[in-house]
């Protein structure tokens, strides 16, 4: 339809424009995107056979929605990715308030409009990007700025009695008809708030100050909800919860590979930074199983959930991290270190939410330990297995490397030398690169000496090996002979 055309009803009524509900607007585009094969929710990774295909049922059953899950699982994304199911432009009587449907109106601005011009009625167009509504639940939150209220000011200027319903000043709800209006964290909404949204669900009629308006609103509703909020700050009352017709339950990336995508899309990383810093594949699966690690943690609060954004600002922080050793030493190109993950610790520290038994450990070091687990959780990938009980005389890859820890007094790696100096300290250890030969010939260059800072690492959580943190680096010792020598 070409709206630059359409200027009035008439015209609207020529081009053979049909009144529809955004339910079935939205459901009518989604199965033509599913009759082509096209996806209806780019960019969302994980969900494509669980919740995606949920809510196309909702869409297409035409229900409202209550997105159910943890922080960080997308909710608000996929409520957003919703927009692009409705039809480029929308036609609405010009001047409305609450955009009404040139044939079909129910405000009485409208109908009043139409009354006394008939067909030669302009009509305004809105794109669809403008018919999405957001609103966070919180505490403050009124009936009036959702669903109106009586405007003194307005009755004064028109000269109008309080008995006018032209007196009525509509509130978000009544405004985003024929929208999708999101309501984030709807437990957070007091019961009395949630109370005035059923005759909207169901009815379709608004209750303003004593005024009872048959309004027909026109909506697609999407409500978002944390199962944590259900217990610590509220609930959603039975009857709303009622009035909603599918409730669907997300959740985390449940492999390394998806949480890898999530957060190489949603991290903000900037053009520099990408050229000077290579990341070691192995550094990027070691950075996702920190979350999955954290999300089994006993220190850790498993009901408030692990955001998706840990990752994404753990990579940013690691990025920055080795550009900062970079500029601080002259260097215009760096691969990531091992000691670079001693960045990602504010982003850890900042995400979760510690029970008593981490509260008392520390966040610095719960957030260590969750390092070193998914160093632990990701060793056997790489090299072989280092079982917990062992005999005194069996033989270990791991020999000649513990030996040669054995002979020394100390390896010490700072975290800012040189990338010449860091990659020379790291061949001096021969039992590394043996190690690196045989058990992961294949590995490039670059990626190398990454790989040899992370079986020194395995080798400490495996009780291999000693390491000591001090104030420029780490010193890595074999486990015995530091008590032996006097260490």
């Amino acid at each position: 339809m070409e709206k630059d055309k359409i200027k009035t009803i008439g015209e609207l009524k020529k081009a053979g424009y049909k009144s529809k509900s955004i339910k079935e607007e939205l459901r009518q585009n989604l199965r033509e995107k599913l009759k082509k094969g096209e996806p209806a929710f780019e960019g969302i990774y994980g969900y494509d056979y669980t919740v995606i295909p949920e809510l196309e049922r909702a869409i297409l059953s035409k229900h409202n929605i209550n997105l159910l899950g943890l922080r960080g699982q997308a909710k608000t994304r996929l409520a957003r990715l919703m927009v692009n199911l409705l039809d480029e432009w929308m036609p609405i009587v010009a001047g409305s308030e609450i955009n009404d449907d040139p044939l079909n109106p129910i405000s009485r601005y409208a109908k009043e409009l139409i009354s006394g011009k008939g067909d030669e009625t302009p009509v305004s167009w809105v794109h669809r990007e403008e018919r999405f509504f957001e609103k966070l639940a919180t505490p403050d939150v009124t009936v009036a700025d959702l669903i109106g209220d009586v405007d003194p000011i307005k009755a004064a200027n028109l000269k109008l009695s309080y008995a006018d319903d032209r007196v009525i000043h509509f509130g978000m709800i009544p405004r985003a008809n024929r929208s999708i209006f999101v309501i984030n964290e709807l437990p957070d909404l007091q019961a009395r708030i949630q109370v005035a949204l059923f005759n909207i669900l169901q009815e379709g009629d608004i209750q303003i100050r004593g005024f009872k308006l048959r309004l027909p609103l026109d909506m697609q509703f999407v409500f978002t909800a944390n199962p944590e909020d259900y217990t610590n700050r509220g609930s959603i009352v039975t009857p709303l919860k009622d009035r909603i017709g599918s409730q669907i339950l997300t959740h985390y990336p449940e492999s390394i590979e998806v949480a890898k995508t999530i957060t190489r899309q949603e991290a903000k990383l900037d053009e520099e930074q990408e050229k000077m810093v290579h990341v070691p594949e192995l550094a990027k699966d070691l950075l996702e199983q920190i979350s999955f690690e954290a999300r089994e943690s006993d220190f850790i609060d498993g009901k408030s959930g692990i955001s998706a954004r840990m990752s994404i600002t753990g990579y940013e922080n690691l990025l920055s991290t080795a550009e900062r050793r970079s500029l601080k030493i002259g260097e215009d190109k760096t691969t990531l270190r091992f000691s670079d993950f001693m960045g990602v610790i504010p982003s850890i520290t900042g995400k979760v939410e510690l029970v008593y038994e981490g509260e008392q450990e520390g966040a610095a070091a719960v957030a260590l330990q969750l390092i070193g687990e998914a160093v632990k959780s990701l060793f056997p990938d790489y090299f072989p297995k280092i079982e917990k009980l062992q005999k005194p005389d069996e033989i270990s890859p791991y020999d000649d490397l513990v030996e040669w820890f054995f002979d020394q007094s100390g390896f010490e790696l700072p975290d800012e030398i040189p990338e010449k100096e860091y990659r020379e300290k790291l061949d001096s250890v021969p039992a590394l690169e043996l190690l690196i030969k045989k058990h992961q010939p294949e590995i490039g260059e670059e990626d190398k000496y990454f790989l040899k800072e992370f079986l020194l690492w395995g080798l400490v959580e495996y009780k291999k090996l000693s390491k000591h943190r001090f104030s420029k680096g780490i010193q890595f010792r074999d486990i015995y002979g530091s008590y032996i020598n006097g260490f």
